[in-house]
């Protein structure tokens, strides 16, 4: 005889992960077990400490409230759910008693699922069991704990096989013993110890930190050539400051970065900046080895572009390789710096050009700044523009005049990276605009009036303007900037508070039982704007909590986080939430941005699936973790 009360629970059931994974058969096997329970709103499923259940549930209709017990015998709400969601998964993945309390929150009718009939169709299949890994690390205080998120995040160390396509995302291998030398070193001695140790170049440290680098080329182009004495102290001849990456920079990523500045060896420290100490050296007779794919391929074809048209196409092949990238679940993390370091080079390349069409060399030393999540290496999608130009110091007589050079050269850039895909900013924070052009002097009076005389206003620009990077030009520039930047946030309390309280004042992006919060009005009407309300409270956070502890040379906001939990392990877990979660949010719409063909803000709920908003309501509850976390080390309570 037909069972149609089993098969409208399988029917309810297939609509919702991970039973959609299920055959028509499974579905018909459980469903003929499940438990059918009414509950009235506020009754208790089941008490923290409670014995485990011999099922799991989902919800057919309701809401329920996982809570946990606090010191002051009070509840605190760790999480909310309604139709379709499973919870109550411990018995699954634990033998001891319940870590939490489930709670009606409205009446409810749930379908209890025997777990002696689910565990083995889980076992069989891997899809399924990874979901309910997900679900119960999700249904936990700590959501992004490292038992997890290998799992979700597929961010664990990566192991290629030589043969795959992707073989050029494995860390590279590198010199752990190398061979340093004093800044107080004579050339002549340096030499001597190359000969003898037959190698090519020397690591000039400071206390253990690379302050140079000295190589063959340089003792054939400047000391052979009769430029330079070999009694002379080796820092006449070093080169100097040394680009630094940290230990897991992948292959490509290497490749890439020594064709477009033209080195042959990259300092690996301990952080990836010159600020701490080294580890090793890599060298491009290491890369030789190893084989290079597509992003050397277009950082080659990048450096040989010769119009406009030509980076235009290449750009494209740029989206076709992120796109690769996303689709078969490259970790973030280096698909970011890949896709990063081939924009930049972008950048570079068009500066290169205009340079050379303005038929005049530039009056005095500059940088183009990236600034925004370009800034921050976080741009993988069409974004806008948003740069600036810092240059030096001239006497006041002649400051006009340069500044007239620069514009005209920023108007050439602005309008070809235009033409190449990245869109001109709306709000015009570009380099063409001169209150974005400015001398050194000028930028640190401009930074310290923002910070000592601070409203909505300054803080917008700061969030903005302080995520600087160099694409091109003198290094020297930006690093005093960064050292000023520095300089006037160090105990300046008031200004770091209401930065603090700017990073709050995006409210969570869940609303009444974890729906999304949709826009209200206007063109994205009922879409959720994943930019506002989801990446920037937690780049802010980052950005706020990074210059609060005067944290140098790192404004990538994963990066910010990962240094943050190096820093202070007693928050470890709460900062790689953070690191986690934002590579999540991000590589989100990355996915979205390709699918639709735009940027990816905002997203349309009724195409997400099930899984995909558990995914993001994870992420979300981290950036609620830290920005609870924010208002108490700020103390910023009177301020909101």
């Amino acid at each position: 005889m037909k069972n149609t009360i089993a098969e409208r629970i399988a029917d309810f059931l297939k609509r919702f992960p991970p039973f959609d994974l299920l055959r028509k058969s499974q579905l018909l096997e459980i469903s003929k077990q499940v438990k059918i329970t009414y509950m009235e709103k506020g009754q208790v499923i089941y008490h923290q400490n409670d014995t485990l259940h011999n099922h799991f549930y989902i919800i057919h209709k309701g809401a329920v409230s996982l809570l946990k017990a606090l010191e002051s015998n009070k509840n605190e709400v760790l999480d909310k759910f309604d139709e379709g969601d499973v919870f109550g998964l411990r018995p699954l993945f634990a033998k001891e008693n319940y870590a939490i309390t489930a709670k009606t929150a409205e009446e409810c009718i749930l379908y209890a699922i025997p777990i002696d009939i689910f565990r083995p169709m889980a076992e069989k299949n891997k899809s399924i069991g990874n979901y309910l890994i997900e679900s119960f690390a999700s249904n936990t205080e700590n959501p992004f704990t490292k038992e997890h998120h290998v799992q979700f995040f597929s961010d664990a160390e990566i192991i290629l096989n030589p043969t795959d396509n992707h073989f050029e995302l494995q860390p590279v291998n590198y010199i752990k013993k190398i061979v340093t030398a004093k800044p107080s070193s004579k050339i002549k001695t340096i030499a001597k110890t190359m000969s003898k140790k037959n190698i090519g170049s020397i690591i000039i440290e400071d206390d253990g930190k690379p302050i140079g680098i000295v190589t063959d080329k340089d003792i054939r182009n400047k000391v052979a050539t009769g430029l330079h004495t070999i009694s002379e102290p080796v820092t006449n001849i070093m080169v100097s400051p040394v680009l630094c990456y940290p230990k897991n920079i992948t292959i490509a990523q290497a490749q890439i970065t020594m064709l477009k500045h033209r080195i042959g060896h990259l300092c690996i420290t301990e952080d990836g900046t010159p600020n701490t100490k080294i580890i090793g050296l890599a060298s491009e007779h290491d890369m030789i080895v190893m084989k290079g794919t597509n992003p050397s391929v277009l950082m080659k074809a990048i450096k040989r572009s010769n119009t406009t048209k030509d980076l235009k196409r290449i750009r494209e092949k740029i989206m076709v390789l992120l796109n690769g990238y996303i689709m078969q679940n490259i970790p973030l993390t280096h698909t970011n710096k890949i896709i990063f370091e081939l924009n930049d080079a972008t950048i570079k390349r068009v500066i290169e050009r205009c340079l050379v069409k303005m038929k005049q060399d530039p009056p005095v030393s500059f940088a183009w700044m990236s600034l925004g999540s370009q800034g921050r290496k976080e741009q993988l999608l069409h974004t806008d523009q948003d740069n600036a130009i810092i240059f030096e110091n001239v006497p006041e007589d002649k400051l006009e005049d340069t500044r007239a050079y620069f514009l005209k050269l920023a108007k050439k850039v602005n309008k070809r990276l235009n033409t190449i895909g990245f869109d001109y900013c709306p709000a015009d924070m570009m380099a063409k605009n001169p209150n974005w052009c400015l001398s050194l002097d000028e930028w640190k009076a401009q930074f310290t009036k923002w910070t000592t005389n601070t409203g909505n206003d300054e803080l917008l620009l700061c969030n903005i303007f302080f995520d600087f990077d160099i694409s091109y030009g003198d290094s020297r520039l930006t690093n005093a900037l960064a050292n000023h930047v520095l300089d006037i946030t160090k105990n300046n309390t008031i200004f770091i508070a209401k930065l603090a309280a700017n990073a709050l004042s995006n409210a969570s992006p869940l609303g009444f039982f974890r729906q999304f919060l949709v826009e209200p009005n206007g063109e994205h009407k009922d879409q959720f704007d994943l930019k506002k309300r989801a990446l920037m409270p937690i780049v802010d956070a980052g950005r706020v909590l990074a210059l609060s502890y005067q944290i140098k040379n790192i404004n990538n906001t994963a990066e910010r986080f990962e240094k943050l939990a190096d820093i202070f392990p007693q928050n470890k877990e709460l900062y790689l939430g953070c690191s986690y979660a934002f590579k999540a949010i991000l590589k989100f719409r990355t996915k979205h941005g390709l699918i639709n063909n735009d940027n990816g803000r905002f997203i349309k709920l009724e195409e997400l699936t099930k899984e995909e908003k558990m995914k993001l309501k994870r992420c979300f509850k981290t950036i609620s973790h830290v920005q609870e976390f924010i208002k108490i080390r700020f103390n910023i309570s009177t301020l909101l």
